[in-house]
């Protein structure tokens, strides 16, 4: 049999039979749940009847299969089915708009459509129902069960349980018949079309062989440490290459996932699931220190405890990055510190977490340091939709803030003379799907030109400074990286996002949002009755506090790069409104055209 992610899934069971492979929600939608589980023995037959299901429905080699779906057990059960057909999944995000839907599917050429339940399939009737040139998938697949007389007639649908029954018959006649197919399936067959959720322009699908899928988990998660003892709280979407490599990762070592009831529930999810490594994106970490500095400013003698057990905490984070001893005084000051105030902050997170990976996006040096003197270390990864998602990761073993880590396993990284990051590595994709133009112009001699511009430390570590398309020139000639000054910015705890324009312009502005669930507490202990965040971002004390904030952060920055002036927008941004990408990144591009107004009052 070939290498393949499918092969090792296979192996695994085997190895595991009665160890717990998932752990899941009962309900999506009750307040309170239990958790249900599945041991590697019965995971592995689930993932059986779905594929003999979906050769039931005429799924084949190379065939295309799309799904519309949030994070869930079925997701990922159906990901290591369809891979072990060798047909090639299709993620697509739940928040996509639906010219973008129905552009993937076109272009995709998917023959087969899994949806979550029954309201997503019937907002797609404006995609499937309608006349249009645009192809359609064969078939579609409601995920949640429905009444038969409820799904709508305009294309033949039917549900998961159908096709999994039809599976289940179909392996009495054939009880090997996930297994034959996945030794089928070779390391050049296409395994997944991902497509880029970018700031700006059409998606382009980034086509990935198994090749790219083996060779990314199976460098990256042994180098981390993980092994089959360790539970993942797994809330990223798959349809990012970042939380799709926690499905394969897992079928290839055999840790447990366990799959958060939802994003807006982590606090309770941590809680009881009890992770020992987590995968997230660096505004799930901004969040988390934001609500640890409220519970801390609820009272001055809190904060200064906070405070102090802070700094003795920082103290121990640079003896530990310097691999120097530890002071005995400072030990004892520690041990203090982690009882008045680091324990309870590990707690909330399950108790049990050994570190978090943080990528998709920069990680703030200050973030990462202040978790790391809490007790919880984050390492920063580096890569991207085209790398098959990490090419330097931090380890538990060798890590540096500020940094995205060493390169991986086969990676060769090259700095061009303008500063822009080249990777060659067979975690790099084969091509963008039908568009030879745009796969010429980033693969060029076997280098993947990144976009991304960088430099190496005195260790052989990358640091990323910014993108390249992102960087702002100033009317005076200057060079500004905008996701710096956001970073600063965002360190304070009552704001949520941060928008930084000054291209061609005399000086940096900022558009800022509120964190509502801090600054509401604020507003209370000052005697102000806000009702919302409109109203917050127009009241005097509130600019005031942001003012205090941008100065903070320009206090770090040199003169040409400050921050002169700042809008409080009476909204935050969201992915639904089309200002952020579903890994919660700025459109850069959208927000200046949708806020022109704002930004040209601040010149």
């Amino acid at each position: 049999m070939a290498d393949t992610i499918t092969r090792r899934f296979l192996e695994t069971a085997k190895r595991h039979p009665t160890k717990t492979a998932v752990r899941f929600p009962q309900s999506r939608t009750a307040r309170n749940t239990n958790w249900l589980e599945l041991n590697w023995t019965d995971y592995r037959k689930l993932v059986d009847s779905l594929a003999a299901g979906l050769q039931a429905f005429g799924i084949r080699k190379g065939d295309r299969v799309a799904i519309l779906a949030n994070t869930r057990l079925e997701w990922a059960a159906l990901d290591l089915a369809i891979l072990g057909l060798g047909a090639v999944t299709v993620p697509i995000y739940p928040s996509s708009t639906p010219d973008d839907i129905a552009f993937i599917l076109h272009d995709s050429q998917a023959k087969l459509l899994f949806v979550e339940d029954l309201s997503v399939f019937k907002k797609m009737h404006g995609i499937l129902g309608r006349e249009s040139k645009l192809r359609r998938p064969e078939k579609v697949v409601l995920i949640d069960s429905a009444p038969a007389a409820e799904i709508p007639s305009f294309t033949e649908a039917t549900t998961l349980d159908e096709m999994q029954m039809l599976g289940e018959k179909a392996l009495k006649v054939s009880p090997t018949l996930y297994e034959l197919a996945v030794g089928e399936v070779k390391p050049d067959d296409v395994a997944t079309i991902i497509y880029t959720s970018g700031t700006t322009g059409r998606p382009k699908g980034v086509v990935h062989t198994h090749v790219q899928a083996f060779s990314e988990v199976s460098e990256a998660f042994p180098l981390l440490g993980v092994s089959s003892n360790d539970i993942t709280l797994t809330f990223l979407p798959f349809a990012h290459v970042l939380g799709r490599i926690e499905i394969w990762g897992h079928a290839l070592l055999g840790f447990t996932m366990g799959f958060a009831v939802s994003i807006d529930r982590l606090k309770q999810d941590f809680q009881e699931i009890r992770p020992t490594i987590i995968v997230a994106v660096p505004r799930i970490f901004e969040k988390i220190h934001a609500g640890i500095l409220a519970q801390a400013d609820i009272s001055p003698l809190r904060r200064k405890v906070f405070d102090w057990a802070l700094e003795t905490g920082r103290e121990i984070s640079r003896c530990k990055q310097e691999k120097r001893a530890i002071p005995l005084d400072v030990a004892v000051q520690y041990a203090a510190a982690r009882k008045l105030v680091f324990d309870s902050i590990q707690e909330r997170m399950g108790g049990r977490l050994r570190f978090a990976v943080s990528g998709g996006a920069p990680l703030s040096r200050e973030i990462a340091e202040f978790f790391h003197a809490a007790g919880l270390l984050v390492l920063e990864g580096y890569g991207l939709t085209e790398t098959t998602a990490a090419v330097c990761v931090n380890t538990p073993f060798d890590y540096r803030f500020g940094t995205v880590g060493k390169p991986i396993g086969d990676v060769k990284v090259q700095i061009a003379d303008d500063g822009e990051v080249l990777i060659k590595s067979r975690k790099v994709m084969r091509e963008y799907l039908g568009d030879a133009e745009a796969t010429k112009a980033v693969l060029v001699d076997g280098w993947f030109h990144t976009g991304d511009i960088g430099e190496f430390d005195e260790q052989g570590r990358l640091r990323i400074t910014d993108r390249k398309k992102d960087l702002i020139k100033t009317a005076g000639g200057k060079y500004v990286a905008p996701q710096r000054l956001e970073g600063l910015v965002k360190l304070s705890h009552y704001i949520s996002n941060v928008h930084i324009h000054g291209d061609n312009r005399k000086y940096c502005i900022a558009l800022v949002t509120l964190a509502w669930d801090t600054v509401s507490i604020w507003a209370k202990e000052q005697g102000l009755q806000l009702g919302n965040i409109k109203e917050a971002s127009e009241n005097p004390k509130v600019k005031d506090l942001i003012r205090r904030a941008v100065a903070d952060a320009n206090s770090h920055l040199a003169s040409f790069e400050t921050i002169k002036q700042f809008a409080i927008l009476p909204n935050d941004f969201t992915i639904e409104n089309g200002e952020l990408t579903p890994s919660l990144k700025i459109k850069r591009k959208v927000v200046d055209e949708r806020y022109k107004a704002v930004i040209d009052a601040l010149y």
